[in-house]
């Protein structure tokens, strides 16, 4: 969420911002300008009117006291207190119309973000590796998967329907051992601290993150008692709300901190894209760096993550790309996204990854989460960051896919053997 006084003494940039983004100022500011002037006219009205109340009373005491008549000004303290009610019960109408209002409009884009109308705006930053030769037409993952025996579409739609997958032995291990991996290189080598959060969480975990109520349809909700829980879309949301309504000290910022979880989406509005395979599916698993830091430090802390996560992809030796995102292609909440985005020569394409996101202070705002400044009293929201390092399973796809073999087989990159125990997977039935 953006600060009410910024928004308020930044109107012209916020719509400038807007249309960056590709999206009406008018449509999604609505009449905040109105509704904003309104609720502070509210407001003073009720406090102009309890400052006169106030002095009535002190009168209405003179008056008593000295045996005069106070009728009168009793009858204007009454109809004083309706007043103050009305005004008040206006006020607070008009904030929950503004708050709505707010928590619609996404965060701003960075000045260092190329502004852009579209995907195809997106601008290469660098690339590591090169493309895999073959000397045989190389296969998409659905093929492989199938004819070696480790992933079974078919039978994920008889269990639960479409966009799921069962993985079979060796298809199975190389998932956990994706997991694991990426675990070991982010808490050994990099820093991080490992957390393993509930897969279920409250709505105001969900709006801490900017999920809701915006994207309330992409989501899978589950009804429990008065309330409803959430599986989590990302283990971003349960790793961020960690320290809602929390003070961290500045001393300990930045923190840096990985999970491990499932993820589910409901994919909403995205049926007829990526339908074949497991690129887009409702259940799949990722590990998620999150990163909460000083204001002065969040850009780069940002690099640093980025890097962390295209580590991952250095060492399985798969060549990628990093994309910075332009303006109209950033998520909701990002004020600045770098895409990694992995070659698929099954596909013939580069294939997002991983998003590594500063957020700012957006999502902080929203969880109020804060940090204390070494040397002050007050305190300030902190900003966070997060970025997959990576989607397991598109890793997945993409070691299928870049390591297969003539004879139908996938060699393992060396860094997963230990993981694996194996350093090929040959076709089996089951």
């Amino acid at each position: 969420m953006l600060d009410l006084n910024m928004v308020r003494d930044n109107l012209p940039l916020v719509e400038d911002k807007l249309r960056q983004r590709g999206m009406d100022p008018a449509e999604v500011l609505k009449d905040f300008r109105e509704v904003d002037t309104q609720r502070r006219k509210a407001i003073t009205d009720a406090e102009t009117m309890k400052a006169r109340r106030n002095r009535a009373s002190e009168d209405i005491a003179k008056l008593k006291k000295s045996g005069q008549d106070a009728t009168a000004l009793i009858a204007e303290t009454k109809d004083l207190r309706e007043q103050i009610s009305a005004s008040e019960k206006v006020a607070g109408e008009l904030e929950t119309r503004l708050q709505d209002i707010l928590t619609g409009i996404p965060n701003l884009p960075n000045q260092s973000v190329p502004v852009g109308k579209s995907a195809d705006d997106n601008v290469e930053v660098r690339r590591w590796g090169t493309p895999p030769k073959f000397d045989f037409q190389p296969k998409a993952h659905w093929d492989l998967g199938e004819q070696l025996g480790v992933l079974d579409l078919e039978r994920a739609a008889k269990l639960t329907g479409a966009r799921f997958a069962v993985y079979w032995d060796l298809g199975a291990r190389l998932e956990r051992a994706l997991a694991n991996f990426m675990l070991d290189l982010h808490t050994r080598e990099h820093g991080y601290t490992e957390v393993l959060p509930p897969y279920l969480v409250n709505s105001d975990s969900m709006y801490g993150t900017g999920q809701l109520p915006k994207f309330a349809a992409d989501l899978f909700r589950v009804p429990h008692g008065e309330k409803d829980l959430w599986l989590i879309p990302t283990a971003e949301v349960p790793v961020t709300n960690l320290y809602r309504d929390e003070v961290l000290e500045s001393a300990r910022l930045p923190v840096s901190l990985t999970a491990y979880t499932p993820c589910f989406r409901s994919e909403a509005g995205s049926y007829g894209k990526d339908v074949r395979g497991i690129i887009r599916q409702h259940q799949f698993q990722k590990v998620e760096l999150v990163k909460f830091a000083r204001p002065e430090d969040s850009y780069e802390q940002l690099e640093r993550l980025t890097h962390d996560a295209e580590a991952v992809l250095q060492k399985l030796g798969l060549h990628y790309r990093v994309v910075a995102l332009c303006t109209a292609d950033m998520g909701f909440s990002s004020a600045k996204t770098y895409d990694l985005e992995v070659w698929l020569p099954g596909q013939q394409l580069f294939r997002e990854i991983s998003s590594c996101s500063n957020f700012e202070s957006f999502q902080a705002r929203r969880a109020n989460i804060r940090y204390r400044p070494e040397g002050k009293s007050k305190t300030e929201f902190v900003h966070t960051l997060n970025g997959s390092a990576l989607a397991v399973g598109r890793t997945w796809v993409a070691i299928v896919e870049n390591y297969q073999q003539a004879d139908g087989s996938v060699v393992i990159p060396e860094a997963l053997r230990p993981y694996m125990g194996t350093d090929r997977i040959t076709p089996r039935g089951w």
